[in-house]
């Protein structure tokens, strides 16, 4: 079976038009109309034409199949969907930009990553919003549902809690827990900057750059720029920089202010900003133009808060040599679906127990690889739609993973 991208009640174009009137959302907004009745549907990959057909497809030919894997359970991946298929988790804590809507409103979006995954990865994928908030429910759910599953992603769950879900669920199994907005993030960030450095002359080991947010996405884009090599990072929450000698910070926040900061600073963002070498707005908020202003000549601006970017592309056009934001009407978009899809096809193409640092790596070398000669100011991250990418991040993927012994085929 396989997850459609393609809604077969709209095709049919009676049931949806029949419930429409002119008080119905979708008679004043078009995207209420596209979701009617889902965004997703299930299809059959073989024929049931007659009763030969069922007698392979269900019983009693099914039973042989059974029979093997209880025999040998890895041949699993070779007689189910689960070696293409992922499941798309969240418990609706952090969707989008809405914050805590809860499941229910979650769907839309779990069934539009699921659209992504098949449309730019070719993978299958299942939403499972969940109706609970506790960390420990949801890995044991999650952990319960995991044979008919691949891999795990994790969907728009709040911080603190998505470290301690992604952490548990990913020491007791043996298939690859992803939050994407953690990783994903991070990939496509790093494959940007991979970019604007080339266009700029400079290695990574000179930069020093300053995150805005301590969240999923501001702890994971400091931990993968120190793996990749960065001179110096900081990170900046609502209180200020995320510093040693503050009062008060949570465990992830201890740990990340041991790992960044090497020049030691305190203060406000706007302090940290004077004479850095890149900004990473990952938190929302305003940046006021004086702190962008203040860094350091051919700088880089990445301010994705979405729908209004930290600082907005006119100003810092002003200051900065490469200006990326997470908006789709801009050049240079910072967009997860840039990474996710491949990175799952390759995990799941050599059945990867797990997706490493050195995999999101790779994924991002790939993907800052696809700009090739192409490379300018307003072009240092490919588009979404662009062919190549899937395919190369897949490949360099799985590459990485057979070269850590994490594949295992």
């Amino acid at each position: 079976m396989a997850a459609e991208i393609v809604n077969p009640r709209k095709d049919a174009g009676t049931d949806a038009d029949a419930e429409s009137d002119e008080g119905a959302p979708e008679a004043f907004d078009p995207a209420f109309a596209l979701h009617r009745g889902g965004k997703l549907a299930v299809r059959s990959t073989v024929p049931v034409r007659d009763k030969d057909d069922l007698s392979l497809a269900y019983t009693p030919g099914v039973a042989k199949v059974c029979s093997a894997i209880a025999e040998r359970p890895e041949l699993v991946h070779d007689y189910t969907w689960k070696s293409q298929v992922v499941a798309v988790v969240t418990d609706g804590t952090a969707v989008l930009g809405l914050g805590d809507i809860g499941p229910e409103a979650s769907l839309p979006v779990m069934e539009g990553k699921a659209i992504l995954f098949k449309q730019f990865g070719g993978v299958d994928a299942v939403p499972l919003a969940l109706a609970t908030t506790d960390a420990d429910e949801i890995v044991e759910t999650v952990v319960r549902l995991s044979p008919s599953f691949g891999g795990v992603n994790l969907e728009d769950i709040a911080a603190p809690r998505c470290f301690e879900i992604e952490h548990k669920l990913q020491e007791r199994l043996d298939i690859p827990v992803f939050h994407d907005d953690q990783h994903g993030t991070a990939v496509v960030t790093l494959a940007a900057l991979r970019n604007a450095l080339r266009l700029t002359g400079r290695t990574l080991g000179e930069l020093r750059a300053v995150i805005s947010g301590a969240g999923a996405a501001g702890v994971a884009i400091a931990k993968m720029l120190l793996e990749a090599g960065i001179g110096d990072v900081t990170v900046a929450d609502r209180k200020g920089v995320v510093s040693k000698d503050r009062d008060g910070l949570t465990p992830v926040k201890q740990e990340l202010a041991e790992i960044t900061n090497k020049a030691g600073l305190s203060g406000s963002l706007e302090s940290a900003l004077a004479g850095a070498d890149v900004f990473i707005g990952v938190s929302g908020g305003t940046v006021p133009e004086p702190a962008i202003a203040s860094m350091a000549k051919d700088s880089f601006v990445f301010a994705m808060a979405n729908p209004n970017p930290e600082v907005h592309p006119d100003i810092a056009h002003r200051y900065a040599a490469v200006v990326a934001t997470g908006r789709s009407d801009y050049p240079n978009q910072i967009n997860n679906v840039l990474a996710f899809p491949g990175i799952f096809a390759g995990a799941l193409q050599v059945r990867a127990s797990r997706i490493t640092e050195t995999m999101k790596i790779a994924a991002a070398e790939a993907l800052a690889g696809v700009v090739g000669d192409d490379l300018t100011a307003d072009y240092v991250i490919p588009s979404p739609f662009d062919e190549r990418v899937a395919p190369a991040v897949t490949a360099a993927v799985a590459a990485a993973a057979r070269a850590e012994g994490v594949a295992r085929r």
